[in-house]
Formats: C-alpha cells, sequence, structure tokens
C-alpha cells in the first residue's frame, strides 16, 4: 500500500514559505552617495551607526592603490540619518571612494572621476555592499508589498497544493474521495 506522506508534508511547507517572508522583511542596501564639484570630491551615507563616538571612516583611492589603508582616509561626520565626508584638492582622474562603519562593515563603494574642468562628472557605477548578504531568489524585494498581500499569495498557493494533492490521490484510487 502506497502512502502520500511526502506530497502532504511538501504542501505543508509550500504553504508556510510566504508567511515566513512575511515574518522577516527584507532589509534594503543601503550604499553611499559620492558627488563631485570641481576638486573637491563628497560622500554621504546613511548606513553606519555610531559606535565609540564615531561613525566610520572614508577613504578616496586612485588607480594604483588597492585597499582602504592605502587611501586618503577622513571620518565621517553628521547624525543617525545622514553622514557624510569630503576631500578638498583633490587632483583629476579615476577614483575609488570606499565607507567603512566603525563597527567593522562596508557601507559601500563607488567610482567617480575627477574631472579637470569645473563641470562636475560622477560615474554611474554604484556598487552597494549587502548587508545581509546574497539574496538571491528574492524577486520583489525592492518593493514593500505589505503582510496582506503576502498572506493572501500565501493562501492561494497554499489552496493550489492541496488541491494537487488531492487530484493525485483522486486519481491514483478512483473509489476515494
Amino acid at each position: 500500500m502506497r502512502t502520500s506522506q511526502p506530497l502532504l508534508g511538501a504542501a505543508v511547507a509550500a504553504a508556510a514559505l510566504p508567511l515566513a517572508l512575511v515574518a522577516g522583511p527584507a532589509a534594503a542596501n543601503t550604499g553611499i552617495s559620492v558627488s563631485t564639484s570641481g576638486s573637491t570630491v563628497s560622500v554621504t551615507t546613511s548606513a553606519c551607526t555610531q559606535l565609540n563616538g564615531r561613525w566610520g571612516t572614508a577613504s578616496i583611492l586612485n588607480s594604483s592603490q588597492t585597499n582602504f589603508a592605502q587611501g586618503r582616509q577622513v571620518a565621517l561626520t553628521g547624525s543617525s540619518a545622514l553622514q557624510g565626508s569630503a576631500w578638498t584638492n583633490v587632483t583629476p582622474g579615476t577614483y575609488t571612494v570606499i565607507v567603512m562603519c566603525s563597527n567593522g562593515n562596508t557601507a559601500g563603494t563607488q567610482s567617480v572621476i575627477v574631472a579637470a574642468g569645473s563641470t562636475p562628472t560622477i560615474s554611474a557605477t554604484t556598487t552597494p555592499s549587502p548587508t545581509r548578504g546574497v539574496v538571491g531568489g528574492v524577486g520583489g524585494g525592492t518593493r514593500d508589498y505589505g503582510a496582506l498581500t503576502l498572506v493572501g499569495g500565501g493562501a492561494l498557493v497554499g489552496t493550489a497544493v492541496i488541491a494537487t494533492v488531492w487530484f493525485l490521490r483522486r486519481r491514483s484510487k478512483p473509489y476515494r474521495l
């Protein structure tokens, strides 16, 4: 006699998945914003928290420098809503700005081009550091649909799984309900 316990376990797991997604909302990846004005480069972020009276440090690297410690470093200042730093007298060229929070996490990195003229140029390449690692497969992670929408979707998925299990059981044994 054959039992369908594995299918029932899969049905319960599939119905519980949307509810688990509601319980832990995805954290948004906060990065950094870099701008230039003449020979001044500025960076802002809202990703850092104050630890021991410090927000963190920002570093600007030229093309020959490879790590955070080699660049020109300045301390972040600001409030819990926004922290920032600036470098003056930056020579024309391409640079990478890295912000390291005081807790050791990288808030983000961004490339910037300092032009020889007075026109500011910002590179379009931004690489925010993930706060929770790689979040693969979270399709709508950038939009908050709300708990009611996710519970409704979970109920639809759960109903579909239960109906499929019922249909397969009924088809394999026509004398059963």
